[in-house]
Parts: C-alpha cells; sequence; structure tokens
C-alpha cells in the first residue's frame, strides 16, 4: 500500500515513525479516501489513478487528529491511547508535521503523471491547502468558543465548516479533479461532501453524549468536560432556564466534573430538545447534500455516495 510506503516503520528515527503511524494503525472509517476515490469514478476517472490523493488527504486528516488530541488533551482516539498519551506532546508535534509534509510528497512522488498532470497537481495542491487553512480557522475558532459562554449557530456552523467540511469537500473535489471532471462537477461533488461534514459533525456532537462509550473509542461526555460549544450545547443554552444555565455552565471546561454531574447535563440538554433539534439538522443538511447528487448518472459511484449519507446520519461511532 502507499501509506505503508510513505510512512515506513523501519525508517529512522523509529520511533518518529512509529508515532505518526500509529492513529493509521488504529484504524479509523476512512470516509475521506472513500470520498476522493467515489469523485473520481463518479466523473468517469479510474479508482486507481486517484490511490495517491486519497491517500494524501487521509495523511493530512490524521495529521489534524494528532495535534486535536494535544490541544484537547484526550486520551483516547479510536480506541487506543493517544499519540502524545504514548511518546509525550513534543514527538506527537513533530509527528504530526512528518504527516502534514507527507501529504505533499505523495501527491508529488506517488502521482502517475498520465492522470495527474502538473496542472492538475497544482490545482490538488491548491485545494489541499486551502483546506488546511480552513481547518486551522475553524480550530482556532473551536478554541476561542470555549473561553465563551454565548456563542451563536451561526458562529458554530462556521467553525465545523471549517474544522470538518472543508476537509470533506477538499476530498471530494480532489477526486474530481483527478478523474477529470468539470467545473461544474468538481463544484457539486464539493457542496455534497461539505454539506455531509456538517452533518458528520453534527452525528458526532450527538454521539458524543448518547453513545455506547465501547463503541465510540473515547470516554462519553468528554465535549462537556473539555467546554466544547456543540450544537447541543448552543441550543440548550439558548432555551434553559437560570438554573438549568448555571447547572451547563458549572460542568462545562471543568475537567473535574463528575460523571453524575456530566449525566445531569445532558438529562438538562435532552429535556430542552437539543438532541432532536441537533438529528434535524443533520438530516436537513444531508438532504441539501443529496440534491446536488441529482444531476450525475445512476452508476455504482452515485449509490456508493448516496448509502454513505445515509451512513454519516445513522452511525453509531
Amino acid at each position: 500500500m502507499i501509506i505503508d510506503r510513505v510512512v515506513r516503520t523501519e525508517k529512522q528515527p523509529k520511533m518518529l515513525y512509529a508515532a505518526a503511524q500509529h492513529l493509521i494503525k488504529a484504524g479509523g472509517k476512512r470516509l475521506r479516501p472513500f470520498l476522493v476515490l467515489k469523485a473520481c469514478e463518479l466523473v468517469g476517472g479510474r479508482e486507481e489513478n486517484a490511490l495517491s490523493s486519497a491517500v494524501a488527504v487521509e495523511l493530512l486528516h490524521n495529521f489534524t487528529l494528532i495535534h486535536d488530541d494535544i490541544m484537547d488533551r484526550d486520551e483516547k482516539r479510536r480506541g487506543v491511547p493517544t499519540v502524545h498519551m504514548l511518546w509525550g506532546e513534543p514527538l506527537a508535534i513533530t509527528a504530526g508535521d512528518l504527516l502534514f509534509a507527507k501529504v505533499f510528497e505523495v501527491i508529488i512522488r506517488y502521482s502517475d503523471p498520465k492522470y495527474l498532470s502538473p496542472e492538475k497537481t497544482i490545482q490538488v495542491l491548491n485545494t489541499l491547502s486551502i483546506a488546511t487553512i480552513a481547518i486551522c480557522e475553524g480550530q482556532a475558532l473551536d478554541i476561542e468558543f470555549e473561553r465563551r459562554e454565548n456563542v451563536s449557530e451561526e458562529e458554530y456552523f462556521t467553525m465545523i465548516g471549517g474544522k470538518t467540511a472543508s476537509l470533506f469537500r477538499a476530498a471530494a473535489e480532489t477526486g474530481a479533479i483527478v478523474g477529470g471532471g468539470s467545473t461544474e462537477q468538481i463544484h457539486r461533488l464539493g457542496l455534497y461532501a461539505y454539506n455531509s461534514g456538517l452533518s458528520f459533525q453534527i452525528a458526532d456532537d450527538v454521539l458524543g453524549l448518547t453513545a455506547d462509550e465501547k463503541v465510540l473509542g473515547k470516554p462519553v461526555g468528554s465535549d462537556i468536560r473539555e467546554g466544547k460549544k456543540t450544537i447541543l450545547v448552543v441550543h440548550a443554552l439558548k432555551y434553559a432556564d437560570a438554573e438549568q444555565r448555571r447547572k451547563i455552565l458549572a460542568a462545562l471546561g471543568n475537567r473535574d466534573a463528575t460523571s453524575h454531574q456530566i449525566g445531569k447535563v445532558v438529562e438538562i440538554i435532552r429535556s430542552l430538545g437539543s438532541i432532536e433539534y441537533a438529528t434535524q439538522k443533520a438530516m436537513e443538511l444531508m438532504t441539501v447534500a443529496r440534491e446536488q447528487l441529482k444531476p450525475f448518472p445512476e452508476v455504482q459511484a452515485k449509490r456508493a455516495l448516496l448509502d454513505l449519507a445515509d451512513f454519516l446520519v445513522a452511525r453509531k461511532y
């Protein structure tokens, strides 16, 4: 596999490459490389021609996860200890940086020039760099929101649009570029993926409070302890009475909050209809996403992307 050749554990220093490979080996849903491959196929390209681009997108995603876990002080990811828990923060930061550099190496070194011309290569690199900037902007907003009591729903969507949905969009656009898609096809697939990414993040917010911890792979309620202004929290704070608001704010960002305290906050959020509201929002966004695929031919790749849309909302992990 390309990803194994790019991040080889036998390379020196071995500790660095082991840290860089850690989350990749732990699995994950591989949604973003899937988007690359299926978008390529949908516009008439061959999946194998987009493999290097799919790997690049997955490396970029894992780079963000390593740094995200450090910032959030998360101890588990995908059911295993996070990189910084095993190797310490300095090496974890370096491992993330390595993966980011490998993104560009993969595109330049492992792409077949027959299918990725210099012009397309520049287009792909530009797409991924725009997404990376948006991810950083979204992450900065996420950090800022932890220090604020009030965040609007519009601000929340701006944040997740950068932090999560931008890479979904870049993945689909990259696949369409490699597959030789038209400007309109690239745009439509980008919109499909962007709205899918928004829906994915909302579903993630819901699962963070309602999922089985063993299935989720990380502690349920960690978003509350970290002070995350998820759509659930934004909605609940908007409609809470004074006492409910006091209890929510007392737990938000309180890493010493007990499981009982977190449970009470979840009960309040549920009682205010915030979970139902978020779930409905996710469904609406997925409908918008699916609409973008209507002009495409009824082929297997289109069916796969429609099925993905269903999975993103209905998933349990």
